[in-house]
């Protein structure tokens, strides 16, 4: 539990440095967005690329990684189930919303969370490398063809090189499929890269909090709400379900499957809105509702099943 609280103390307080910055009105009104984009282009690349490169990708294919993708995607799948019949939102903030509502914070506190409460950081791994890979493609795509109205063959093939952060993860695992060590001179720059990302990213969630209102009347909030609850109670209740009565994992597994899922929405689902300029606000609010709730959650799921 100790490990839960000071994994999101460590956040928090990057958060709020962010957001003194942003009211000190350090860097410009544009600090936000250029911290973003090299965290997007440069930090995020370099630091999965290391994590990805040291992992055993063998792990992609074991039951508890199957639990997570059933928990996102049933999480997702009721977000589009609730937004027909209620919302009928624009196709970019839908998207957004899904992916707020299954999309779990894998790196910047599931990495430190595994490390402290499950006593293994390499447990989200397996995540990071499903989500990057897998789901963040598909949802670029679908964000990018409902922006501009335009998909092709030549663009869907490219993706890969198109996203950096998708390259960098590529990289990765092919250094852990080959085993090759990887030299300590190009190394030890990427890790340098690497260990940027975490606190650029988060000093500009924190100055986006600056000067808004989240939960605004009028901003979405009825969707925020739904992607909230989705993501902090049904999907750790999902994972929960699949892991102990669908693939039947041992006590230990069923813990660390539902600490898994019930880590909050990552950073990276605001990046991609923010890339694309439409549900940012859905992103931002599922965001710091969930990161809110998250440690109430995870505390829960400590008493109730250890």
């Amino acid at each position: 539990m100790n490990g839960i609280l000071a994994g999101f103390a460590i956040i928090g307080v990057v958060v709020a440095a962010g957001y003194l910055a942003a009211r000190l009105r350090l860097g410009g009104p544009e600090a936000a967005t250029t911290l973003n984009r090299i965290g997007f282009f440069v930090a995020s690349p370099a630091l999965l690329f290391t994590v990805v490169a040291d992992a055993d990708l063998a792990r992609l294919l074991q039951a508890p990684l199957l639990v997570q993708a059933a928990a996102g995607l049933a999480a997702a799948l009721l977000f589009l189930v609730v937004d027909a019949v209620w919302f009928r939102l624009p196709g970019p903030e839908r998207t957004v919303g899904a992916l707020s509502s299954g999309y779990v914070n894998a790196g910047n506190i599931g990495l430190p969370v595994a490390a402290y409460v499950l006593g293994d950081a390499t447990a989200v791994v397996p995540v990071i490398l499903l989500q990057v890979l897998v789901v963040s493609p598909l949802v670029l795509l679908l964000l990018d063809a409902q922006t501009s109205r335009r998909v092709s063959v030549g663009f869907v093939l490219s993706q890969p090189v198109r996203n950096p952060i998708i390259l960098g993860s590529l990289g990765g695992a092919l250094v852990s499929f080959t085993g090759w060590a990887v030299p300590e001179v190009v190394l030890a720059p990427l890790e340098i890269l690497g260990g940027a990302a975490i606190p650029m990213i988060l000093l500009a969630f924190g100055m986006s909090l600056h000067g808004s209102q989240p939960m605004r009347r009028g901003e979405g909030r009825a969707s925020a709400v739904v992607a909230s609850a989705l993501k902090a109670a049904v999907m750790p209740l999902v994972a929960y379900v699949v892991a102990r009565h669908g693939v039947g994992l041992d006590d230990g597994e069923v813990v660390a499957a539902v600490t898994i899922a019930a880590l909050p929405t990552a950073q990276n689902v605001f990046n991609y809105a923010a890339r694309f300029g439409r549900g940012e606000v859905l992103a931002r609010d599922t965001m710091l509702v969930t990161t809110i709730l998250s440690p109430v959650v995870l505390l829960v799921a400590a008493l109730v099943l250890t």
